[in-house]
């Protein structure tokens, strides 16, 4: 979507105030008390919640004992995104939602001790590990997010050659330019980035595959490749109205507010509307709050049951003031005699009764039409998919959701794996920074094993044609 409303530079300071890190970390004394209330469970139900298992009892531990480089080791060893993960993970239903603690006082902190280990070794500045003896073999990974990055880490360290393709500046994917600063402040994602740049992996960054870098290219230069480009800006809203000045793509608006480098909407005194109600919805609308919006209001045609958001996202974004319009969809947004977003206009919804997939769909109220008056739009309806990218490899997919081995990650083209939120969606599991960072290492693992049960048969047969070679020569001899 074209986003033509006026935009300027907020000073760095005010970026530095109304972006910095809303969650405070936990000092020394107060990670070792935490850490000391664990029971350090054996068959621990936290590491069993974990979708990249990290051993979590042997990380607090080595906390307690002030051991926090065994600490972060153990962590970002399960987890290549560990310290993005360590603020933005859904703990409360995940690792801290299956603490046995929960039954008798309140779960172990896990998120802000795993915050407090990886926070340590980003200071300390040392890579935590190192690569494997080169083995010959090449792999081109396609984006460079928590899916990209895992999967690269994992196959150098395996001794593999990796080449990442990177479309944007910067790599790091959604925890680089689309969570918002004050959940994951820039530099903590760079970190995770540099750890497997000092791999040796190679991050060719501004090159997009398919339009710099033909895709047959790779397929011939590579012994394997990874896809793992993720999702793109969010799809129009097919209605009327969004061309005008004041709309705006809610990925490209939080990617703005990541670097005072960039240019901002101007919301100062702005009534804005957010249409969607998922994590990136939720984003869009603190984001606006710290812009100087007056008024931030989610727009979102089902009910608080139905929305995407997490629970903490959703509790954050009523501390922030913003509001929320339920079982309201937009039908068109009305501009003023200059172009300018002046109103919004919305039908009011209600639920039918389920359907043979268990699901209530809205349905418009009849003659309930109505206007809200605001300055600026924002959509947040979901991203789009990477189809011609798909269809350049020639992969099979389902709408744009690449089908995928479970056990091996391989396409439809054996040459080619794939992981990440290309492959999530239609059944494939959830899209969270943890899930995609647990797919990464799976897919480097079924590379890793492939050419290991490869390398045997090669060594057989060149056995084979070279005690060939001798009897024929000997023949000849003779």
């Amino acid at each position: 979507m074209e986003q033509r409303s006026p935009l300027r530079m907020l000073a760095p300071e005010l970026i530095a105030r109304n972006f910095a890190e809303a969650e405070p970390g936990l000092t020394r004394k107060a990670a070792v008390e935490e850490s000391n209330r664990c029971l350090y469970c054996y068959d621990a139900p936290c590491i069993q919640a974990c979708p990249t298992g990290i051993n979590i009892p042997s990380f607090i531990k080595r906390i307690a004992t002030d051991n926090l480089r065994g600490a972060a080791t153990t962590i970002m060893d399960a987890n290549p995104v560990g310290a993005s993960c360590a603020r933005v993970c859904p703990t409360e239903i995940l690792c801290e939602g299956a603490c046995v603690l929960n039954d008798a006082s309140e779960p172990i902190m896990i998120g802000k001790l795993q915050r407090y280990a990886t926070d340590w070794a980003i200071a300390d500045g040392r890579p935590l590990f190192n690569a494997g003896a080169p083995n010959g073999r090449s792999v081109a990974v396609i984006g460079g997010g928590p899916a990209g990055l895992s999967a690269a880490r994992e196959l150098a360290r395996d001794g593999f050659a990796v080449t990442i393709y990177e479309a944007k500046p910067l790599a790091g994917g959604l925890d680089t330019h689309g969570i918002v600063s004050f959940r994951l402040p820039q530099p903590i994602s760079l970190w995770e980035v540099e750890q497997v740049e000092k791999l040796g992996v190679e991050i060719r960054t501004g090159v997009k595959v398919g339009e710099d870098v033909p895709a047959e290219l790779l397929l011939d230069s590579y012994d394997a490749v990874v896809l793992a480009a993720g999702m793109g800006d969010v799809p129009p809203l097919g209605i009327e109205g969004e061309d005008l000045d004041g709309v705006h793509d809610a990925i490209r608006l939080v990617e703005a507010t990541k670097s005072a480098d960039q240019p901002q909407p101007a919301f100062e005194g702005a009534r804005v509307a957010v249409i969607g109600a998922g994590n990136t919805a939720i984003d869009a609308a603190t984001c606006s709050v710290r812009l100087g919006a007056a008024n931030v209001r989610i727009v979102y045609r089902r009910t608080q049951a139905e929305m995407t958001a997490y629970d903490f996202e959703f509790e954050f974004a009523k501390q922030d003031g913003v509001e929320f319009s339920w079982l309201t969809a937009p039908v068109r947004i009305i501009g003023d005699e200059e172009g300018k977003v002046s109103a919004l206009e919305c039908v009011r919804m209600r639920l039918s009764e389920p359907g043979a997939d268990g699901r209530r769909m809205p349905v418009p109220i009849e003659g309930s039409a109505f206007r809200m008056p605001v300055d600026a739009v924002v959509t947040a309806i979901g991203q789009k998919r990477r189809v011609a990218l798909i269809d350049q490899f020639g992969l099979a997919h389902d709408r744009g959701v690449v089908r995928i081995d479970p056990d091996t990650h391989i396409t439809s083209n054996p040459k080619v794996y794939a992981a990440g939120d290309i492959v999530f969606g239609a059944g494939q599991g959830e899209a969270m920074v943890v899930s995609a960072a647990e797919q990464g290492k799976r897919t480097a693992r079924a590379i890793s094993r492939h050419f290991a049960e490869r390398e045997p048969e090669t060594d057989t047969a060149e056995v084979e044609s070279t005690e060939q070679g001798e009897d024929e020569q000997g023949k000849v001899a003779m």
